[in-house]
């Protein structure tokens, strides 16, 4: 798995000149959101994880008749840390596109600039923001990705459709600039039919418990082994879901990889030893052992500091379940 990403990456990085010479990019500007579709040569296509619009990664990937792609961005202009500039008559927001055949620091091979403009309106002598302040919804400087990947983990998956009793590979991550590593954790997930989670909510269980992948005891779900703390693949066995459009509801959290405990842990179920096992050390699985009755909660101490740690509620869709084939 690691040697087929780090391939992948190899292999991108060689399309530079695809990418510069054929970028075909619409823009449509929202009052606080835009949306952009780049068009992508068929070679590209598995690759299209690598390409940015600020920080935020394609929301959606179509495969058109041709073989060629078209990465979709629509995000507000706060999810993807553009910049506010604020002038006597008119407010811009500025950002980038970019493809990155390698992690940060090194700089981006493709860059497109995005700017949306509207005239200002003056409220009554209101203070101004600071113009120059990127903004990101995600806490304390890091932002988070989710998304399902192909069957080769070398790429964003071409189709969203999914058929019952198959795998589906998904691929959390967070981007930190400004911090010490961090461990990524799923600590809650849920299958739901709707885009946003409500009191009533029918939903179906995927990890409970404080870290807990429940539908490993039901099906062949795991974690796969990680090739990055900050990083983590939920290879995820579509069985007992419903039929048609989910989307799948993902309590992401960036933790200190040096203080797991009870409340904070990746845990799956092995079968051939009937036995939890802590994925990231499974000499402490100990820790997973509370996953068939309650995991504890922190200390209100403990509990105080965690309410500001850095946590993000991501949701991946829509999928399409369809039956086996």
């Amino acid at each position: 798995m690691e040697t087929c990403l780090y391939i992948g990456l190899v292999i991108w990085a060689g399309f530079a000149a695809t990418v510069a010479a054929n970028a075909d990019i619409q823009v449509v500007c929202g009052n606080d959101s835009v949306s952009v579709i780049w068009k992508i040569s068929a070679e590209l296509v598995p690759y299209a994880s690598r390409l940015f619009l600020g920080s935020c990664m394609p929301s959606y990937l179509n495969q058109l008749p041709s073989g060629e792609g078209e990465a979709q961005f629509s995000y507000r202009f706060a999810d993807c840390k553009f910049k506010k500039l604020v002038k006597r008559k008119y407010i811009a927001h500025k950002s980038y596109l970019t493809y990155r055949p390698d992690a940060r620091p090194k700089p981006p091979a493709f860059v497109y600039p995005i700017k949306c403009v509207h005239e200002r309106h003056e409220q009554g002598g209101s203070p101004l923001l600071n113009p120059a302040m990127g903004m990101s919804e995600s806490q304390g400087g890091l932002v988070f990705h989710m998304m399902l990947l192909n069957e080769q983990l070398t790429g964003v998956a071409e189709t969203n459709v999914v058929s019952l009793g198959s795998f589906m590979p998904i691929w959390a991550v967070v981007e930190q600039i400004y911090h010490q590593p961090l461990l990524l954790l799923m600590e809650k997930c849920v299958v739901a039919s709707t885009p946003q989670l409500q009191p009533d909510s029918q939903v179906y269980p995927i990890i409970g418990n404080k870290g807990c992948l429940l539908e490993s005891k039901n099906s062949n779900s795991v974690f796969l082994p990680r090739y990055h703390s900050s990083s983590l693949i939920l290879y995820l066995q579509a069985f007992n879901f419903p039929l048609g459009e989910v989307y799948i509801h993902c309590k992401l959290v960036a933790w200190n990889p040096d203080a797991l405990d009870e409340s904070k842990k990746v845990c799956h179920y092995v079968k051939e030893t009937s036995s939890w096992s802590l994925l990231d050390d499974p000499f402490q699985s100990s820790l997973c052992s509370c996953c068939d009755s309650t995991c504890k909660s922190r200390s209100r101490r403990e509990a105080d500091w965690e309410s500001h740690s850095l946590s993000y509620n991501s949701v991946l869709g829509p999928l399409v379940i369809v039956g086996p084939v």
